[in-house]
């Protein structure tokens, strides 16, 4: 009985020292990703790089774009030309509307109307605006990912994987225009009352936005972004039939199994360096970002400094001096600049005693 007794009390100290994670989801999609906004960090992935057909998730590059060169009070005027089949917020032929309000016709309903309308306004032209929707993914390093129209209608060329789509779906969200149109689940445009397809707004705790989309050769395509307790992470499902209950099990799994954690805020001073013939002998560092990073039951988060051995003054406020850099487990995951916090002026030279006499 003791034999029994001492077996069991070691298996509970050996599983309370590994991490605790809650069970992976089986999920049914072709291709996913669970990823955390801020730092990028995929919690969960299956086939997150294969590229394939995105269909309406196209319209968050389509958002961003529109919003980055235009005004949310642009007027536009509708051309019969930018009415298109499948999904619609049913524009007019000489209609005007403002750029906002479009905006919310393309992200709610998901009208293929709409992304015409604005990639004209703003390319100018449709062609110059897809090449503006090719140039953003580059830069985000969406590596897998080419666009051929605004509006994700099934077309050669056109196509994008699970991990470029998170990384698009963060980076719209830190923008406050695009984050407010995808949270609103009722918007009006004149005399339309337009829905938001997203079913999970107000189903799933802490759903603020996403995008559905559907083409016959993209099945159902889901990019959503959820926030609880400081962690926002992103979901994307490809070609899954069930994908309502795919994003909520993975929000789940991913609340359950991690934690936000901030080891340098911006502004902060978080280190010194020497300064040699300064009024001060050093100079205060503050980060010039902050880092959220999500972390696990027995996962272990460090700060490493690289700084310089001493600063010559003067050190003016804001002067680049050095990194920080952030580990997890000993494996780098994060690297932000510092800076000095305030002025470090040069000391005034005194002549010696003795050459004064």
């Amino acid at each position: 009985m003791r034999r029994a007794l001492g077996f069991v009390f070691a298996l509970l100290i050996l599983t309370g020292s590994m991490p605790c994670h809650a069970a992976a989801p089986s999920v049914s999609a072709s291709a996913y990703v669970l990823m955390e906004a801020e730092s990028g960090r995929v919690l969960l992935a299956g086939g997150e790089t294969e590229e394939r057909a995105i269909a309406s998730t196209t319209k968050i590059m389509t958002a961003l774009v529109a919003l980055r060169s235009s005004r949310l009070t642009d007027v536009v005027t509708v051309k019969r030309e930018h009415l298109r089949e499948g999904s619609s917020m049913y524009l007019a032929p000489d209609e005007t509307l403002t750029v906002e309000a479009l905006l919310y016709g393309l992200m709610l309903p998901s009208g293929n109307d709409a992304a015409e309308c604005l990639a004209d306004f703003c390319g100018p032209g449709t062609a110059r605006f897809v090449e503006r929707m090719n140039d953003t993914a580059a830069a985000l390093g969406m590596t897998h990912t080419h666009f051929a129209n605004p509006s994700g209608l099934d077309e050669a060329g056109h196509h994008s994987c699970a991990l470029d789509m998170a990384r698009l779906m963060a980076c719209a969200m830190r923008e406050p225009a695009f984050a407010q149109i995808v949270s609103a689940k009722i918007a009006t445009a004149g005399t339309r009352t337009m829905s938001n397809h997203n079913k999970l707004l107000g189903a799933v705790e802490g759903c603020v936005g996403g995008k559905t989309g559907y083409t016959g050769a993209a099945g159902r395509t889901l990019v959503t972004c959820a926030e609880r307790d400081g962690l926002r992470l992103i979901a994307v499902t490809l070609r899954d039939g069930n994908d309502w209950a795919d994003h909520a099990a993975l929000y789940d799994y991913g609340f359950a199994s991690y934690r936000a954690e901030r080891p340098i805020r911006r502004g902060e001073i978080c280190a010194t360096a020497a300064v040699r013939g300064g009024k001060a002998s050093f100079a205060a560092l503050c980060a010039a970002e902050s880092v959220c990073c999500p972390v696990a039951d027995g996962e272990t988060l460090d700060v490493r400094y690289e700084l310089p051995e001493t600063l010559s003054a003067p050190v003016f406020m804001g002067q680049a001096v050095g990194e920080a850099v952030v580990l997890l487990d000993g494996a780098e995951v994060a690297r932000v600049a510092l800076q000095a916090s305030r002025t470090v002026e040069a000391a005034e030279y005194r002549q010696p005693r003795f050459w004064r006499r």
